[in-house]
């Protein structure tokens, strides 16, 4: 058995002295684990760095076997963000939420097209945030777990919509939401048609896609979500706060 593909490295671990095993997801077999020989061995470990877009070989005597993995390298991601704090970051975000919330070996086609066009437009840094909470709607769907932001859960309106309701998944307007504000979740408004993400906006999208990936994606698996995610949410949050700090603006 084998096959070959473009794939994104996801993770990569320690195997014996200098094995690796290694996580890859590409677009026609999912994510999928192999053993990569001497892949910890210190002229190939840089091939195996999460977030690194590889060509990838996968051979096996039979198909649930965990097999073997073959790369060359295709765009090595990871070094050319490893100089920015927040793009590496968002790189070991997705890369770890992907990992550890996608079934083995099951194609998500949009998933994948997606992370790859994200990891491609991360040296824009912050700027990408609203891409990567997007691209986390879309594994919330995709799992099953998709939210419904186009109506307010109460009254039925479009437009409005300003919260969101962490039961149900599903938006509620200024007005319906007024009473019960600290029991929702804020809706940022790039998520419900507007065209600017303020950091607090993405503070508070990360808040609101994290509460599902925690709840659902992850919680049905009896995981955790991965700390790196939990760590770009606490560095949004922080760039959030120093926007309101005075003479944040003047500084430097």
């Amino acid at each position: 058995m084998e096959w070959e593909a473009p794939a994104i490295i996801l993770d990569a671990r320690p195997y014996g002295e200098a094995d690796t095993i290694a996580t890859v997801m590409t677009e026609d077999h999912g994510l999928h684990r192999g053993l990569a020989k001497g892949g910890g061995a210190r002229a190939n470990a840089a091939l195996w760095l999460a977030g690194n877009f590889a060509q990838i070989r996968w051979t096996a005597r039979l198909q649930d076997q965990l097999g073997a993995f073959r790369g060359e390298m295709i765009h090595p991601n990871a070094a050319i963000l490893m100089d920015d704090p927040l793009a590496l970051a968002m790189l070991t975000a997705v890369c770890t939420t992907a990992e550890g919330a996608l079934p083995e070996r099951e194609p998500h086609p949009e998933v994948f097209d997606g992370l790859l066009r994200l990891i491609a437009h991360l040296p824009r840094g912050g700027a990408v945030l609203p891409d990567l909470v997007r691209w986390e709607l879309t594994l919330l769907r995709e799992l099953g777990y998709g939210l419904d932001l186009s109506a307010c859960a109460v009254t039925g309106a479009t437009a409005g919509l300003t919260h969101v309701s962490p039961r149900t998944g599903r938006a509620v307007s200024a007005e319906a939401a007024e009473p019960y504000k600290d029991r929702l979740l804020r809706l940022p408004g790039f998520l419900a048609g507007g065209n600017i993400a303020t950091m607090d906006d993405n503070r508070d999208a990360l808040r609101l896609t994290g509460h599902f990936l925690a709840r659902d994606a992850f919680g049905h698996r009896h995981r955790p979500l991965p700390q790196a995610r939990h760590m770009l949410y606490d560095r949004v949050a922080a760039l959030a706060d120093s926007d309101k700090t005075p003479g944040a603006d003047d500084a430097g």
